[in-house]
């Protein structure tokens, strides 16, 4: 059943030279609930345009855009977002950044600060709870972040290339934290990834999207079965898949490409 559904979607903005650039333009798109459905295209592509607009952090500027059969206009609970930069706020702990979310919707202080320990422990942050920000390296902050959105208990979970500052051993181990956490809830996730690996690894299905002006060029089923590990990196049926993604993306790879080699 769709729990995501967008149609005809358009976003354009102004540049800085005032012209009008079209990001997005006819995008038509359903997400499935429970879904692991992963984006990937090139650079300026619209993706992570796209899940601002599914946060209601932006809104389209034509189309329709439903959660649940209801319109994204704004910010909703069962919504939580996942960015790049971990966007903690320095001034409170790990514990205080994780519980923010459920203090919001008005949980009480002893059950948020419980939820939030489960959520701090599960995401490999125990003994740290007391720590600041800037007390932790980038991949524990991106830990906070991550489980700052699971405590909140969200049926959606949309996660902006959460990884991509990390290196690429953390960023492998992430990965497989990820699948544990995704085979324990399955809550419906939406995943934008520049790395085509990435992607075969993680999702159900991925999305290619086109270049500038971003829609939907063709849906890549992965086709692979769940739980997961590293040694399906090796299967042939991964490889298969990666290959097909691939195949898809090189011609707006190459668009993309050709068009930062004209800016410059």
């Amino acid at each position: 059943m769709e729990q995501i559904r967008a149609r005809n979607i358009q976003k354009t903005f102004l540049a800085a030279d005032l012209t009008r650039v079209t990001a997005i333009k006819d995008l038509d798109l359903d997400v499935h609930r429970g879904e692991f459905l992963c984006l990937v295209g090139p650079s300026g592509c619209g993706k992570s345009t796209f899940l601002s607009m599914l946060a209601g952090l932006d809104h389209p500027s034509a189309g329709d855009l439903q959660i649940e059969g209801t319109p994204v206009q704004a910010p909703r609970p069962e919504v939580a977002m996942v960015f790049q930069e971990h966007s903690l706020f320095p001034w409170k702990t790990v514990l205080q950044n994780v519980a923010i979310g459920l203090k919001a919707r008005g949980v009480r202080r002893k059950e948020a600060e419980d939820v939030a320990h489960q959520f701090t422990e599960m995401a490999g942050l125990r003994g740290f709870e007391h720590k600041y920000p800037s007390e932790l390296s980038g991949g524990m902050k991106q830990r906070v972040g991550i489980a700052r959105a699971l405590a909140v208990s969200p049926e959606v979970l949309l996660m902006d290339e959460p990884f991509g500052a990390l290196d690429a051993q953390t960023r492998i181990l992430f990965q497989e934290e990820l699948l544990r956490i995704y085979d324990q809830f399955r809550k419906t996730i939406v995943f934008v990834t520049h790395s085509v690996e990435e992607a075969v690894f993680l999702a159900d299905r991925v999305v290619v999207m086109t270049f500038r002006p971003g829609r939907v060029k063709e849906i890549i089923p992965v086709g692979i079965d769940r739980p997961r590990t590293l040694k399906i990196l090796e299967d042939s049926i991964f490889l298969k898949a990666q290959t097909s993604v691939w195949e898809v993306l090189r011609e707006e790879a190459a668009s993309g490409f050709r068009a930062l080699k004209c800016a410059a």
